[in-house]
């Protein structure tokens, strides 16, 4: 891994600041930062979960443990990092707890949102936030297509309500404090947002959701019961959107201020899985896992159907997804029972297996040193 040079090395010795670094996402990103040369800072409360892929995988981080719905704890920590780069991953992030916890899904995902923008209006150092925001940011339109940046934002129920006022919340500070067209010359800061899909991969222990369901499930030897059978979900390994992350960083970084604004990271070309379909895949990898499906109607209702067109990304940022569903499901499945059969964490190694097959297949934000590849 030496030898190879990821996002034309523009990560190693940078400042980073990632909220929700305790998290399953926060933490895959830390890892690959720390592989990057980063001085990694966090700002997270400590996982809910008694398992954590963070304190597993141990990423090299300067830990603070704060709130981000406390403008003054984000401010204090912003102030103490003086950070480059900013990705905002804190949030409430489960839409079955939304209808039960509708007040904290609000104060967490909106207004954490703006305390951060807020608290980097009053600091210098930052050249690039990146917010991550969810698919379920937008208003469910009905036409069977995939959504786009520039779609209405919406959402029936408070977690994709909640995703969908953080993106107004962004746009209206990106314009009011951080305009493009003054870029340069009134700040020095991007902003940007970025809509992913549901990310799966190893180490993800949330309630509600399907793979950490599932290998509860298996590792207890006990039968699931597997809710909404024939739902759609982008499924996408979490080192997908963490590789556009990285990219859209990278180019906001360099002040390109034509990446300024939001971005949609989904699977690759028109894949809509089912749930039915990711049982299925997993039940291929691990042989015991049992299951039966329920067909009676969901007292809380979730979308049937989500769908992300990524094109602008794979076009304007050079995008594209490494690994395809089938290698995902089977790369998490792999994660979880090393994990149960002999407590081994592959966490490090798999990302490098994703490094050297992005390499491996040609893709433009990693190449070897010396060589002459076109770069990002």
């Amino acid at each position: 891994m030496e030898d190879l040079v990821m996002f034309n090395d523009i990560y190693a010795g940078r400042r980073v600041l990632v909220t929700g670094h305790t998290g399953f996402k926060g933490s895959w990103l830390c890892l690959w930062l720390e592989m990057l040369g980063a001085k990694t800072f966090g700002f997270a409360l400590e996982p809910e979960t008694d398992l954590s892929h963070f304190y597993l995988s141990k990423p090299e981080v300067l830990c603070r443990t704060a709130d981000i719905r406390s403008l003054q704890e984000i401010r204090e920590a912003v102030k103490y990092a003086r950070p480059d780069v900013i990705f905002h991953l804190a949030a409430q992030p489960l839409v079955r707890r939304s209808y039960f916890a509708p007040l904290e899904t609000l104060h967490t995902n909106v207004m954490g949102t703006a305390n951060l923008l807020e608290a980097c209006r009053h600091i210098d150092s930052v050249r690039a936030i990146i917010n991550i925001t969810s698919d379920k940011c937008y208003e469910d339109q009905g036409n069977g297509r995939g959504c786009m940046e520039n779609d209405p934002m919406g959402g029936s129920d408070p977690y994709s309500a909640s995703k969908g006022c953080a993106e107004l919340v962004i746009r209206a500070y990106r314009d009011s404090y951080f305009p493009v067209h003054t870029y340069g010359a009134n700040h020095h800061t991007l902003v940007a947002s970025a809509r992913a899909g549901n990310v799966i991969g190893g180490g993800d222990w949330g309630a509600d959701r399907l793979l950490p369901d599932i290998i509860r499930a298996a590792a207890a030897k006990k039968q699931l019961k597997v809710r909404n059978p024939g739902h759609i979900r982008p499924w996408q390994h979490v080192l997908d959107p963490l590789c556009g992350y990285l990219i859209l960083g990278k180019y906001l970084l360099e002040g390109r201020s034509e990446y300024a604004g939001a971005w949609n990271f989904g699977p690759a070309g028109d894949t809509r899985v089912t749930v039915a379909s990711i049982v299925e895949m997993v039940q291929n990898h691990w042989d015991d896992f049992s299951y039966t499906f329920a067909h009676e109607t969901e007292p809380l209702p979730e979308t049937a159907t989500l769908h992300l067109d990524s094109s602008r990304a794979r076009k304007s940022l050079n995008w594209e997804p490494v690994w395809d569903v089938s290698d995902s499901v089977q790369k998490t499945v792999d994660w979880y029972r090393s994990f149960y059969h002999n407590g081994g964490i592959l966490s490090r190694k798999q990302l490098q297996d994703y490094c050297l097959e992005a390499e491996r297949t040609g893709a433009c934000w990693v190449e070897r040193s010396g060589s002459e590849g076109p770069g990002v």
